[in-house]
């Protein structure tokens, strides 16, 4: 008689299948990610499986503790995330994919212009480096500083504690453009900005700092020319339920977690605009393949009238006598 107890622990040990989350990477991203890290190391398990894991943390804002189980263990997907983070393979696969996207809509590696802001956001209980308190938001936490260029892309990132002023932490974010574009020379900003720090940054890195302020007398919302851009770069990240709150302890982690969502969106725009490409030059050959086949059509009307004014007039002759 068969025992139950059997087909328990059956389906316990039997082995789980890898479930298409909407989150995992396809075939062609991940290929671009390991082209980038050049990881040509025999594995017995891919490492796709460890990035998908992370992205799907990133997403969903799950506990590292609370991966699904059909994902590499939680311990191999937290070592490889500490290990490129401190390494900085995450920042260099994100350079990569910037100055590629960039290249593709038909931009310079390397921007002339900046924008510069921050956004103040809440830490958890759980403790943690560089945290503080922003009076003019009331937020207990951390600021995300960060650099964007007029399309958006994340030039440079800094995190720290929310009680420092924008005006004291800005040369921080700007100093990391200095040694990363050499075309730059204007940032825009906003009236947090002022002060001191306008003249120090043209001394320092000799860039013209532009200072973008809101009227009092606007009766409606009105963007502000420039400003909207990296506002929406913050609102970019609202789609990643791991950066709705800063839960990270270091902020090197926190730093990191805003490069992979940035790697998301990048790795998805350069797969769309790949799509559609091939969707464009594929009508291309059908609309050119249904021409030809016209133009084909319309030869042969063509020849066959021309041999019926050819027959008529070798025979015109005859056909006038009988």
């Amino acid at each position: 008689m068969f025992n139950s107890d059997y087909l328990y622990i059956f389906m316990v040990t039997k082995p789980l299948k890898m479930q298409n989350y909407a989150t995992n990477l396809t075939e062609s991203q991940y290929e671009t990610i390991v082209s980038i890290i050049g990881d040509n190391r025999k594995r017995q398990r891919s490492l796709k499986g460890v990035f998908d894991a992370i992205f799907y943390l990133l997403r969903t804002g799950c506990q590292w503790r609370m991966l699904p189980s059909d994902f590499p263990k939680w311990e191999l997907v937290y070592y490889y995330f500490r290990k490129w983070s401190s390494d900085g393979t995450l920042e260099e696969v994100h350079e990569v994919l910037r100055n590629r996207l960039r290249a593709k809509r038909g931009r310079h590696p390397s921007p002339s212009v900046g924008i510069i802001d921050s956004q103040s956001v809440k830490t958890t209980k759980v403790g943690g480096e560089d945290r503080g308190f922003d009076g003019g938001k009331k937020i207990k936490g951390r600021k995300r500083h960060i650099a964007t260029d007029t399309q958006g892309l994340l030039l440079a990132v800094d995190v720290h504690a929310a009680n420092r002023h924008d005006s004291k932490s800005a040369l921080g974010v700007l100093n990391q453009l200095r040694w990363r574009f050499d075309r730059m020379h204007k940032v825009y900003a906003d009236g947090g900005y002022r002060g001191e720090l306008v003249e120090k940054v043209k001394l320092e890195l000799g860039y013209e700092l532009v200072i973008t302020l809101r009227s009092d007398n606007a009766a409606a919302f009105k963007p502000l020319p420039k400003r909207w851009v990296v506002e929406r770069s913050f609102a970019w990240l609202e789609d990643f339920r791991r950066l709705a709150k800063d839960y990270e302890r270091t902020v090197v982690a926190a730093k990191n977690m805003i490069y992979l969502a940035f790697i998301t969106l990048m790795l998805k725009w350069i797969l769309l605009k790949w799509i559609l490409l091939n969707y464009i030059s594929a009508k291309s050959r059908k609309i050119y393949s249904s021409a030809e086949a016209d133009l084909r059509l319309a030869d042969a009307k063509i020849i066959f009238m021309l041999i019926i004014v050819l027959i008529i007039y070798v025979f015109h002759d005859n056909l006038i006598s009988n």
